[in-house]
């Protein structure tokens, strides 16, 4: 287990109670918060551990670099049959995934072969991780009992309150505004604030922010960790550039 808000989040502790059941709990989770810290992995100073007590271990570093301890180290002698993340406090929708701590944990461990889950509650003021924390138990023990590829990964969202139940979904689109705030220090020096609370989600059926936000329902998400576009391959095979003579590439 591991998370991008702490390892003293309630979200965590949460989730832990909620895996308990299930088998032996591993927690390694970054010693302070670390939301938005999306895939970095500290290689260029060293990293600490601290054990907090038994399988529980705080890491002064990213949610990455959690993963890739508990999995390299400190599990390395018996890897765990599955990796969860979170509960987040906050929305992992749409893009959030490519800046979510929280889901590159989760993405972390599905790279290094062990199935991965990320859980994320849709809201920002103090809330009931219980609902969240009871479907993550139910999704994580049918997981167990399946033949799981190492590659798995799921994105899992669930709204504030009693959700209506859950669909499988995809990716959708949504936006926070583009707001750029600029103001001065005492020292007369400019600084400026990005990201904009302006929340608005394109229509997009079967997607995750539908889900939530329309229907009430859990989002799960399978993902895949190959950004290869397809759907381009093609058309960028027939670009011509001056100089240069296209080959093909060979087949793996």
């Amino acid at each position: 287990m591991s998370n991008d808000d702490g390892v003293l989040s309630a979200g965590l502790e949460a989730l832990a109670e909620a895996m308990a059941p299930l088998g032996e709990v591993w927690v390694v989770a970054p010693e302070v918060e670390q939301s938005a810290a999306s895939h970095a992995i500290s290689l260029h100073r060293p990293l600490r551990i601290r054990k907090l007590k038994e399988r529980w271990y705080s890491v002064d570093g990213t949610p990455t670099d959690c993963a890739y301890l508990a999995i390299h180290h400190l599990m390395k002698d018996e890897l765990p049959r599955i990796a969860v993340a979170g509960i987040n406090h906050g929305p992992n929708l749409a893009d959030d995934v490519i800046y979510s701590g929280t889901v590159a944990a989760a993405m972390e461990a599905s790279l290094l072969g062990v199935p991965a889950i990320a859980f994320s509650l849709v809201s920002r003021k103090p809330s009931d991780f219980g609902p969240a924390a009871r479907f993550a138990r139910s999704l994580v023990a049918a997981a167990l009992a399946e033949a799981l590829p190492g590659r798995l990964l799921l994105n899992v969202n669930v709204p504030d309150g009693q959700p209506e139940g859950y669909a499988v979904t995809r990716l959708g689109r949504h936006s926070y505004g583009n707001a750029v705030v600029e103001n001065v220090d005492p020292r007369g020096r400019r600084y400026y604030w990005i990201g904009g609370n302006a929340y608005q989600h394109e229509d997009v059926p079967g997607s995750d922010c539908n889900a939530i936000f329309d229907e009430r329902l859990i989002s799960v998400t399978p993902m895949v960790l190959d950004l290869t576009d397809g759907a381009l391959l093609e058309r960028l095979s027939r670009w011509k550039l001056d100089g240069f003579q296209r080959r093909a590439a060979e087949a793996g």
